[in-house]
C-alpha cells in the first residue's frame, strides 16, 4: 500500500519552519524521497530530507551545533579559534584519532596526553600562557618519547624543535610533527632535496614542504 504524504508546509521542526516541498531525491534504484525546503531562525534556508524533519535528525541549518560548540569553547571566554585550541585539539587528535594522519607517529607508538590537559583544555590554556606562548612557537616535548605533560613540554622556536630529534629532524607543519623522512613520503618529495631545503638552505617549513621539486633545487 502507497503511503500518504503528508504536507509539512507551515510546520515547525526546531528551528526549522518548512516552507514548500523541494525537488524529490531520487536513489539509483528510482525511489523518491520527499524533500522540503526550510528556513531556519537564523535567517538560512536549507532543504532536507522529510523523515529527517520527523525524526528530528534535522533541527536546524546547522547554526544550533555551532552554537552549542560556541558555548561549549567559551566557557571559559576563549574562542575555538585561539592558536592554542587549535594546537590542543591537533595534539590530542595525533595521540588518540587513529585516522589522524600523524597518528601512528604519536598514539600509535603510545605518546599521550596526560589527564589535566586532556580533559581540560583551561588547564592547558594557563600552563602555555604561564610557559611563554606566542603565536610563532610550537610545543615541544623534551623527551620524545615521553607524554605532553606540563613536566615534559614546553614552547620552542622551530630551530630549537629542529634540535629535538628521535631519530631525525623533528618538523612541525600546521600543528603535525613529523620527522623530515616522514615529510618526505607523505608530500613525495625527495628525502635529500627536502633535508637541503630545511638544514642547508633555511627555507621556512610551509615554502620547504609546498614546492615542487622541479622549481626547487
Amino acid at each position: 500500500m502507497k503511503s500518504v504524504l503528508i504536507d509539512l508546509t507551515g510546520m515547525r521542526f526546531g528551528r526549522l519552519v518548512v516552507l514548500e516541498r523541494a525537488e524529490d531525491h531520487i536513489y539509483p534504484s528510482g525511489k523518491h524521497r520527499p524533500r522540503w525546503k526550510c528556513k531556519c531562525d537564523c535567517g538560512k534556508e536549507i532543504i532536507t530530507n522529510g523523515n529527517y524533519l520527523k525524526n528530528g535528525d534535522t533541527k536546524s541549518c546547522g547554526c544550533a551545533h555551532h552554537d552549542m560548540l560556541v558555548k561549549r569553547n567559551y566557557k571559559h571566554g576563549i574562542s575555538d579559534r585561539h592558536p592554542i585550541y587549535v594546537i590542543w585539539c591537533h595534539m590530542k587528535e595525533r595521540c588518540y584519532r587513529e585516522r589522524c594522519e600523524g597518528y601512528k607517529y604519536y598514539g600509535g607508538r603510545g605518546i599521550t596526553v596526560c589527564d589535566l590537559w586532556k580533559n581540560d583544555f583551561k588547564s592547558f590554556y594557563d600552563w602555555s600562557i604561564d610557559n611563554g606562548w606566542a603565536p610563532k612557537l610550537s610545543i615541544d616535548r623534551i623527551d620524545n618519547n615521553g607524554p605532553y605533560s606540563p613536566e615534559n613540554c614546553r614552547w620552542v622556536d622551530r630551530i630549537t624543535q629542529m634540535n629535538n630529534t628521535r631519530a631525525n629532524v623533528i618538523v612541525e607543519f600546521k600543528g603535525e610533527k613529523h620527522t623530515i623522512a616522514e615529510w618526505a613520503r607523505l608530500k613525495n618529495i625527495s628525502y635529500s632535496a627536502l633535508k637541503q631545503r630545511i638544514v642547508n638552505y633555511k627555507w621556512d617549513i610551509e615554502r620547504a614542504l609546498t614546492t615542487p621539486t622541479r622549481e626547487a633545487l
